[in-house]
């Protein structure tokens, strides 16, 4: 049996009327006959009552018509579901993500403005640890990743930078430099303990330019369990200034660090050739985003944000 069968079947049914039935599929009245002729075979029962004068349903008629009908519409439905599905208007996008990606609102606006343009795709966000996330793109697991860059990547991924801010110093309120109102010096650093972020690229750097091979006392994972050991006193860290602006622990401080800006950075991380086109939907809009930035003109603000203990 195949659709014609149908598709002929419910025109007769509805104008009981060979010729205007034929007229409006756009074939000869033999023809139509003929597949009447076949459909009826293939049920092994008479569908219409013929005489030169009407054509009326049988009872077996009527009961084919409404399941003839019914097929119809979910073969149009499921049409309507897959074209859909190939314009990306339906389907899943796996997100992971790193704390700070939350915290400079990255993620949210990435999130949200996708949401608004494609209601029916469902979105699923995870926070997953940061040495983690390539693999996992990689694999296929998740279909984009919000890091703090720079990653070490393979050929098969990209990356598009998204925000732009500054790393600073995270201190406990009772260390011996919550009091100076003066940026910190990197040499200044060079005998305390580290609690060290996921991203270990602001330390290094102010290893680099103190000349000291830092201490590393506790690499705890996320930034709110870094922040937390650094208040309870258990060593300094060197992290996104945005935190300055939306984390509140008391017994923290945060201060500048002097010299030029050591440069912080989130990035979406997807695969190069992604085929997914929901997926490709999201990464339209992520490569259409500037990067946005924060911590611009921050001399002169830490007084505002982080001047005296909490």
């Amino acid at each position: 049996m195949e659709l014609r069968h149908l598709r002929s079947f419910i025109a007769v049914a509805e104008k009981l009327h060979f010729s205007q039935a034929a007229e409006q599929l756009g074939i000869s009245p033999p023809t139509l006959t003929a597949q009447i002729q076949e459909l009826e075979q293939m049920l092994q029962a008479r569908l219409f009552n013929r005489t030169k004068r009407s054509v009326a349903l049988t009872s077996a008629g009527e009961a084919f018509l409404a399941e003839a009908r019914a097929t119809l519409d979910q073969l149009e439905r499921a049409v309507h579901v897959g074209r859909r599905a190939g314009r990306g208007q339906i389907g899943r996008v796996e997100i992971g993500y790193v704390g700070s990606a939350a915290f400079f609102g990255v993620l949210q606006d990435q999130v949200r403005r996708f949401r608004a343009t494609w209601p029916d795709v469902m979105v699923n966000t995870n926070e997953i640890p940061m040495n983690q996330l390539t693999s996992l793109v990689e694999e296929g697991r998740i279909d984009v990743a919000f890091v703090r860059g720079p990653v070490a990547s393979s050929p098969a991924l990209r990356s598009h930078v998204l925000a732009r801010d500054r790393f600073c110093l995270a201190l406990s309120g009772s260390h011996r430099l919550a009091e100076s109102g003066n940026a910190i010096r990197a040499r200044m650093l060079a005998n305390e303990r580290f609690v060290v972020p996921e991203q270990e690229r602001g330390l290094r750097e102010v290893a680099r330019r103190g000349k000291f091979d830092p201490r590393i006392v506790s690499l705890p994972g996320s930034l709110v369990a870094v922040l937390t050991q650094v208040a309870l006193g258990a060593g300094v860290a060197i992290v996104p200034s945005i935190l300055v602006q939306v984390i509140r622990l008391p017994g923290l401080v945060f201060r500048e660090i002097a010299g030029p800006v050591v440069p912080s950075e989130i990035e979406a991380l997807f695969r190069r050739h992604e085929r997914s086109p929901e997926v490709r939907n999201l990464l339209g809009q992520i490569l259409d985003t500037h990067p946005s930035q924060w911590a611009d003109g921050m001399r002169g603000e830490w007084g505002a944000f982080a001047a005296s203990p909490r």
